[in-house]
């Protein structure tokens, strides 16, 4: 196990600059998730940590060592890919061990550790089949496995459970989680599903654009957005977003007046961005509470929740509610907000205001 730390890393094909600058320092032991929209470079620097990219700029070390020119079965890292890239005509057994094996390991070593890695990932049963006779969350813990076996310093996920549908997605999900548990190694993992990010990480790296947008614990990101683009990606559904001005009333956006939380930031006249997440609206069943009307475009019941899109002035919003709710297109509702969970950003985005 080991730290990893990137330091100014950057990344140019020709003149086209795709990664600009990126500090990073992961403790050994530590799940980091790398969490982004598609082209934003996340898959990038992961290939420049494993050394499958080259890296333009920047010092990169696992541990002490600077890596940035070393191939990358020198690096003491194993990852898994998104493809599983599994060897057809090779059992379990003998894809979990061709690494070691490639390494000049005696039999008996092999064969202890493969059966070690098997034991712990379910697969014991499963040693001599070949992949065309695995489901796809077998074929994906035999990728992992085949990591595994190789006792390495660091492990690196690119986008391991994309090709999974949605309720394997959420056992694989856990299954990596225990596994980081277990063998404690120094994890880097990329995906573009936030819901992963939430659940798995220990900290999450925000990319857009090739750059790092924040950096924080998960409910860190959550609660304390850097900025809008962070405050949208993270959460499903999305934070709502409305612009307008600070007024003597209040946020003023068309014809809606919504209540502000106390800020240092901001001031009379001022152009901003409000936002507020889907579950911190509620329905005005109490009276006394300062409400505010909105009309209903659409219901979707979720079981245990009930899914509203609401116009609110001129903008369209998402609210989550716990109660049963009746109506139809065209209705209006009272609803008010959590005023402790309202975020003002700049008029432009760029950050956050209180």
């Amino acid at each position: 196990m080991a730290d990893v730390t990137l330091s100014d890393i950057r990344k140019s094909y020709g003149a086209l600059k795709t990664i600009h600058g990126v500090n990073l320092d992961i403790r050994d032991g530590e799940f980091v998730v790398l969490v982004g929209p598609s082209g934003c470079g996340k898959s990038t620097l992961l290939r420049m940590i494993a050394g499958l990219e080259t890296i333009t700029d920047g010092t990169l070390k696992i541990g002490d060592r600077r890596v940035n020119d070393l191939d990358p079965k020198d690096r003491d890292i194993a990852m898994v890919f998104q493809s599983y890239a599994l060897y057809p005509h090779m059992t379990v057994a003998t894809n979990m061990g061709f690494s070691l094996e490639h390494r000049g390991a005696n039999k008996a070593e092999i064969n202890e550790r493969v059966n070690w890695a098997a034991g712990i990932l379910g697969l014991t049963n499963l040693l001599d089949r070949y992949p065309r006779q695995l489901s796809g969350g077998q074929r994906q813990r035999v990728a992992m496995g085949r990591a595994i076996v190789r006792n390495p310093q660091v492990f690196l996920f690119d986008e391991p459970l994309s090709n999974l549908d949605a309720k394997l997605r959420v056992v694989m999900r856990g299954e990596i989680k225990a596994l980081h548990r277990r063998l404690k190694t120094t994890t880097i993992y990329v995906t573009h599903d936030q819901v992963e990010a939430m659940t798995m990480a220990d900290r999450i790296v925000v990319l857009n654009g090739g750059r790092v947008e924040q950096i924080g614990a998960p409910l860190d990101l959550y609660d304390r957005p850097a900025n809008q683009f962070v405050a949208g990606f993270i959460g499903s559904p999305s934070m709502n977003f409305l612009t307008g001005t600070i007024t003597e009333q209040g946020f003023q956006t068309s014809d809606v007046v919504l209540p502000l939380p106390a800020s240092k930031g901001t001031v009379m006249g001022q152009a901003i961005v409000y936002g507020i997440r889907p579950e911190h609206f509620r329905l005005n069943d109490h009276p006394g509470r300062a409400s505010v009307s909105a009309e209903i475009v659409l219901i979707e019941p979720m079981g245990s929740e009930t899914q509203v899109t609401m116009r609110l002035g001129d903008t369209q919003v998402i609210g989550v509610f716990r109660e049963r709710i009746s109506g139809t297109t065209g209705d209006i509702i009272n609803i008010s907000l959590d005023i402790d969970a309202i975020h003002l950003f700049s008029g432009d985005g760029a950050i956050r205001l209180n």
